[in-house]
């Protein structure tokens, strides 16, 4: 099983060489690119005022931060939820450069660039001259959009773990065969939605075209074996 983690932060602003700062964290576990349900989240005092700006974008206020731990209380359980695994974000140097500002801060190293995954890069290679946002994303693949009215970090890494998905293979990610038997017909497993097995067994007039079609080969692998 490969482990990722995917994140997401808010901010105070767009800069931080300008002083702005993380106030919101989420990450969530991915296993074979599939949340597992486990998770990491906080909320965080910046240590300065939220402009109202960034307010009017993630619905986070001074007042939602008071008393909220600083960055430094929760780098290492951060850090341990991360692990050693790949990490993805979307428009993923923007958290990273964020994150690195505040692990320096608190005395610890940046995160290493080769763990990065850019969702919002794999998704412009995908979608090539078309909006890549999230939004425009969770549109684009019939992701329901209707609880994302900010911002929100948990939330913003929920959708875009649905988005993330697709944008690596969908359906057919985690596709495995089994055989019934021996040399007996192959069922297929894929996904129709995150760890949600979909059968695909074959007709018996389908199982009949593809044995009529194999007697017109000669000495096909399939009956090698």
């Amino acid at each position: 099983m490969i482990r990722s983690v995917l994140f997401d932060t808010e901010t105070t602003g767009l800069d931080p060489l300008n002083g702005d700062r993380v106030i919101e964290v989420a990450a969530l576990e991915l296993l074979n690119d599939l949340p597992t349900g486990k998770h990491f989240h906080a909320l965080i005092d910046p240590q300065r005022d939220i402009p109202s700006d960034a307010t009017r974008i993630h619905g986070i206020s001074n007042g939602d931060l008071a008393g909220k731990p600083f960055f430094a209380a929760i780098a290492q359980p951060l850090l341990d939820f991360f692990g050693d695994s790949k990490l993805i974000a979307h428009n993923a140097p923007f958290d990273f450069g964020f994150l690195d500002m505040e692990f320096g801060r608190a005395s610890f190293p940046r995160l290493e660039r080769g763990r990065m995954i850019d969702s919002l890069a794999l998704a412009k290679t995908k979608y090539p001259g078309m909006p890549n946002s999230l939004d425009a994303l969770c549109r684009r693949l019939a992701i329901d959009l209707s609880a994302r009215t900010t911002h929100n970090a948990l939330l913003d890494c929920k959708l875009l773990a649905e988005v993330y998905v697709e944008l690596t293979g969908g359906r057919q990610r985690g596709l495995s065969l089994a055989a019934q038997d021996g040399r007996g017909p192959v069922t297929v497993y894929t996904h129709a939605g995150p760890r949600t097995p979909l059968p695909i067994v074959p007709t018996e007039a389908e199982l009949a075209a593809h044995a009529a079609f194999l007697s017109r080969i000669k000495e096909p692998v399939w009956l090698l074996a």
